[in-house]
């Protein structure tokens, strides 16, 4: 379990600057969008908003299937493994994610829904920027939840080995 923990802190410490890079190309293309009209530019920063909650999302798994030894199925699966990463595991480990974290993220889990549900003509422009205004806050929050419980991986692990 000791190498297990510390490859899953690894990961969660690579992906944040694939998860930041995604951001700004959503950052980026609602810019474009402001300045031509172009509505390639609201496809553009609607996929990234996709890819951004996708890769947290695939972090989440990791943890869901790594530490918590459990991931939740069935229909409600996505909305189920964020509340999973909100809470306490006793014995196990500690919350990954805040109430606030999770009650934000919800908002990209429910776009990416969208995104992949819908014709790109589809997008609402007002809803992908409000996504697009918070998201460098939000990623900011999670992001330190997620390195301080990358943190605790390791020294999880290093105790484990003594």
């Amino acid at each position: 379990m000791n190498s297990a923990l510390i490859n899953l802190a690894q990961h969660i410490r690579e992906e944040m600057p694939e998860i930041e890079r995604v951001i700004q190309r959503a950052q980026a293309a609602w810019q474009r969008l402001k300045l031509t009209t172009d509505d390639m530019y609201l496809d553009s920063a609607a996929l990234n908003l996709h890819g951004f909650y996708e890769g947290l999302e695939r972090l989440f798994d990791l943890i869901a299937l790594t530490v918590d030894k459990e991931r939740p199925q069935g229909a409600e699966w996505h909305r189920e493994l964020l509340a999973q990463m909100q809470r306490e595991m006793p014995d196990i480990r500690p919350a990954v994610i805040s109430e606030d974290s999770r009650r934000e993220l919800d908002d990209y889990r429910g776009f990416r829904h969208i995104v992949r549900h819908v014709y790109t003509f589809s997008f609402d422009p007002h809803r992908v920027g409000e996504l697009i205004t918070k998201i460098t806050p939000v990623f900011s929050r999670v992001q330190q939840e997620l390195l301080a419980f990358a943190n605790f991986l390791e020294h999880h692990a290093r105790e484990e080995s003594k």
